[in-house]
């Protein structure tokens, strides 16, 4: 694959369909991408054994992994633009994330904000040596494809920030291999959970997928967390900050309906149960061409195993490139 354009890798880790919030952080802004750089997006289900290295758990990562070319190719992302690979397809990266972890310390692993939201959220006491090597495996990701840009949501920025010191840190000790990957930061922020909760989470369980279908999305806005200082419909109520608000302006195409509920909400003359109508309404209008797509390709069973062979097989060669380069310049080869 020749680098005639600057180079982007992201991609998500198959533990489940992707949702809302994935569509506002990063989706939206790959598909933008795409045209304008190679493209590089990757299904990480090696990082999924860091929280979940159990036969139950294992069993089913081709399944979702499937489910995740569905997502991407659902959203708009072209698999004749850019390469979409499963990590495990590519054992060089393995290589490379044991070589980058001797330049990276303990405390400064134990530093970064997300793993200690992972343990967390996952109820983890004692991280495993995979969960703390985590972005070390993500710089091998990233590096190996010698990635320019990582398009990832706000609180991924931590993660990038540990490439950069490692990419830097190779480079000074064997010369200027790797680029330093700037984070790309999607303009639409991180959405809330449907629970009010700072942010939603598959964890959790606070989301609206990609995949589901009008009746669940209905139900969904339905039980969403609105304003709780508000008892009746007839008592003003506060828009800022308000999820269901929030939904409105990030899903809503139709403006003057959602200026309009805003300012009714704050005058105490409409109620939640139109405003989640309206709300349940335009996210089914934004999920419809999606869901039209996915229903698309999940006909075509043999063209998404296709499209993960050929994909992991284009990034592979690349990482072997990657890797070849790196031995040589340490004098291991």
């Amino acid at each position: 694959m020749p680098q005639n354009k600057k180079r982007i890798l992201t991609g998500d880790r198959p533990t489940g369909p992707l949702h809302l919030g994935h569509y506002v952080g990063t989706l939206k802004n790959r598909v933008r991408l795409q045209d304008e750089y190679d493209c590089f997006f990757i299904m990480a289900d090696l990082h999924t054994l860091t929280t979940a290295a159990t036969k139950d758990k294992t069993g089913s990562i081709t399944d979702r992994v499937r489910g995740l070319v569905l997502d991407y190719l659902s959203v708009g992302i072209d698999y004749q633009k850019s390469i979409i690979y499963q990590q495990s397809r590519v054992p060089e990266v393995t290589y490379l994330s044991t070589l980058f972890s001797n330049f990276i310390t303990v405390p400064r692993a134990q530093r970064v904000p997300t793993l200690k939201d992972v343990m967390h959220d996952l109820h983890i006491e004692q991280p495993s040596l995979g969960l703390l090597n985590y972005p070390v495996l993500q710089a091998a990701d990233i590096l190996m494809v010698k990635a320019n840009l990582v398009p990832v949501g706000k609180d991924q920025q931590s993660h990038i920030e540990v490439t950069r010191e490692i990419a830097r840190d190779f480079n000074k000790g064997f010369g200027e291999v790797f680029p330093l990957p700037d984070a790309m930061i999607g303009d639409g922020g991180i959405l809330v959970g449907t629970d009010g909760q700072a942010k939603m989470s598959k964890s959790i369980g606070n989301c609206i997928y990609l995949s589901d279908d009008t009746d669940t999305v209905n139900k969904k806005v339905k039980g969403m967390y609105t304003d709780p200082t508000r008892i009746r419909p007839t008592d003003p109520g506060h828009v800022e900050g308000n999820p269901v608000f929030i939904y409105h302006d990030a899903f809503n195409d139709n403006l003057n309906e959602v200026a309009e509920l805003k300012d009714r909400y704050q005058q105490g003359t409409v109620g939640d149960v139109e405003v989640k109508t309206k709300l349940a309404l335009a996210i089914n209008r934004f999920l419809d061409p999606i869901r039209e797509r996915r229903a698309k390709y999940a006909s075509q069973p043999d063209l998404i195993n296709q499209i993960i062979i050929e994909g992991s097989a284009k990034a592979r060669l690349e990482a072997q490139k990657t890797l070849d380069e790196v031995l040589t310049v340490m004098g291991i080869k």
